[in-house]
């Protein structure tokens, strides 16, 4: 067993030893290869998107994923909602003294795994050490670069009374996946994440549908709700949610139960919300399920709220609950499941 020293992060030759033994190996492209300060790849296009996220899940590696994964699909999925082809990543990471060379080197060839996967290339990164106890174990910083889509216009300025909000799967996965694995928490049924590169759905909606597709997300931290309450203050519109329509797997309404979470405002990191015209729906529906995403679906839709006599609160986001009653729905306030992204 070879354990992360403070030496690792001096800049040295231990760190170099490091970075192509661990990473260079792994994530080497012709970017890479170089070792520069940045990386210099070629523009295909002048509408770029850009995107940085960071990182420090526990335990790092979970049923259906792990840290490195997660970094990746994290990643692209943010350039992926905003309309774009994702091309390159850049990452960083902290790295606690003591974490056992063999871990890191399996996160890392997790996320060559990821990225090879998604089509992008990690094409620059940065190591630190800190001393024990200066982190936890191994934190992933990253920053994403994407190539608009032709026909890519999105933004809550575009969201209209009458559209559809279609959900491409089930939701509450990946927060009750890595809860799971935490000390003291046994379900008998295992709950697998559902951390995957959404950017093959969102390129076949704009392709499909084009301007139709007014506006898309991913229900991270925070969940469908929060994401649902944000559109609503964004877009000065009344979304409504439709608690029977929205897709939870078994297990995780029986975790939720148990624990006393509401599914609605777990993390998801393989899921999508896309806000559609009205005619479009049904066909945005077909088009994910013909992709392989059995549970996606139209799950609510936007109204003016001075029009919408249920907008008690005026524009933001309300569940029709199962029972037929209609409550508001606020931004999570704190964290149902902390560290879980």
């Amino acid at each position: 067993m070879r354990l992360i020293s403070l030496g690792h992060g001096a800049g040295g030759q231990l760190t170099a030893d490091l970075i192509r033994e661990v990473f260079v190996s792994r994530l080497g492209n012709r970017y890479l290869d170089q070792l520069s300060d940045s990386a210099v790849v070629p523009a295909p296009g002048e509408r770029l998107a850009l995107t940085t996220d960071g990182f420090v899940v526990t335990p790092l590696f979970f049923p259906g994923g792990d840290i490195g994964k997660l970094a990746v699909c994290g990643t692209v999925n943010d350039l992926a909602v905003a309309g774009a082809e994702p091309l390159y990543l850049t990452a960083s990471f902290i790295i606690e003294e003591g974490l056992d060379v063999d871990e890191l080197t399996r996160v890392v060839a997790s996320m060559a795994h990821a990225a090879a996967e998604t089509g992008v290339a990690v094409v620059a990164g940065d190591t630190k050490v800190v001393e024990r106890g200066g982190c936890d174990r191994l934190f992933i910083a990253t920053a994403g670069v994407g190539r608009l889509l032709p026909g890519a216009d999105l933004g809550p300025d575009r969201v209209r009374p009458g559209d559809r909000l279609v959900l491409s799967g089930s939701v509450g996965r990946h927060g009750v996946a890595v809860w799971s694995q935490r000390p003291g928490v046994t379900f008998r049924t295992p709950v697998t994440s559902d951390c995957a590169p959404v950017a093959p759905l969102t390129s076949a909606l704009v392709a499909a549908l084009g301007g139709a597709v007014h506006w898309m997300r991913d229900p991270t931290r925070g969940g469908l709700a929060t994401v649902a309450a944000e559109l609503g203050e964004q877009a000065a519109t009344a979304v409504l949610l439709d608690e029977e329509a929205v897709p939870v797997d078994a297990p995780v309404r029986a975790a939720c139960e148990m624990l006393g979470l509401d599914p609605l405002y777990l993390a998801n990191e393989g899921r999508f919300v896309g806000v559609v015209a009205e005619e479009a729906a049904a066909q945005a529906v077909e088009i994910l399920r013909r992709a392989g995403q059995d549970g996606a679906a139209v799950v609510g839709r936007v109204s003016d709220p001075a029009e919408a006599d249920w907008a008690v609160l005026g524009a933001g986001a309300y569940l029709r609950t199962s029972l037929g009653g209609i409550k508001p729905l606020l931004r999570l306030a704190g964290e149902q499941l902390p560290r879980i992204c």
